[in-house]
């Protein structure tokens, strides 16, 4: 029993760090599962970790939320033009995350059924080489701030391939910002926001899926899992914001080719 708890504390650390680094939290919860021999229901797991990463970002964002909040309401009841430009970056959110929202929605059981590690291993390796493409391609010397529409609606259809175990959304988000020349900071910031708003909806259904599955779940295990993801996502998230540069993506993009490659390798010698 303590090896399993031990077991659901490395699967929390595994879905913090990869929750926020480019490099797929699904794709690695579903190998690391396999590789631990842990049969738990994968998508109420997958659903409670993330209600942890959900409460670290809001920790980490809270200002920029309130902010946000407030000069919506301040722009719609009040008529405040000083609020406006707040208020529709809160309406670029929401049309980035429409398409990732829609397509979840459509193909939930399907993106269960896929989740394992063949298909994983050949998301990661499209992720992988997509961010090769997009560090070899990138001119940084013609970049801007400011999330456009256009940048957000990009963003979102890239955004919503993610429903694909295996296939990164903070990468997708990165590659898909990145390919319309907005700045890394800002791409940063509006993906982890927007992560935010995702993961409201995905964090009430994980409540059902829960209470439907009460009896066969260790709830000891869960509780560690949740704790040690809340933890290391707040960390990854700060580190991110603070630290990463698009050069960074050449070494995501080789660790997520060579990790994708033994998956695939592993599962027809297995």
């Amino acid at each position: 029993m303590i090896i399993d708890w031990i077991k659901f504390i490395l699967l929390g650390i595994i879905q913090g760090i990869t929750e926020i680094l480019p490099i797929s939290s699904s794709g690695h919860l579903v190998l690391f599962q396999y590789i631990f021999d842990l049969q738990q229901p994968g998508l109420a797991f997958e659903m409670f970790t993330n209600m942890a990463s959900l409460i670290a970002m809001v920790i980490l964002f809270y200002k920029d939320i309130w902010r946000l909040i407030v000069q919506s309401f301040k722009f719609l009841f009040k008529r405040d033009l000083s609020a406006k430009n707040d208020f529709l970056y809160v309406v670029k959110l929401m049309i980035a995350v429409i398409p990732i929202g829609i397509f979840g929605l459509l193909f939930k059981d399907e993106v269960e059924d896929i989740k394992n590690i063949l298909f994983v291993g050949f998301a990661l390796m499209f992720t992988g080489l997509l961010l090769l493409i997009i560090y070899r391609f990138r001119n940084q010397s013609e970049t801007h701030d400011d999330v456009t529409f256009r940048d957000a609606l990009f963003i979102g259809f890239t955004q919503s391939i993610a429903i694909l175990p295996g296939v990164s959304r903070s990468g997708s988000t990165i590659i898909g910002g990145l390919s319309q020349k907005l700045s890394l900071k800002s791409l940063l910031k509006f993906s982890f926001l927007c992560y935010i708003i995702v993961s409201v909806p995905a964090s009430l259904l994980s409540i059902i899926d829960l209470s439907s599955q009460a009896e066969t779940i260790d709830w000891i295990g869960y509780s560690l899992a949740f704790i040690a993801t809340l933890i290391t996502t707040y960390i990854a998230a700060y580190l991110v914001m603070k630290r990463l540069q698009v050069k960074h993506l050449l070494y995501f993009g080789i660790y997520c080719l060579s990790v994708g490659l033994i998956a695939v390798i592993t599962h027809f010698i297995l």
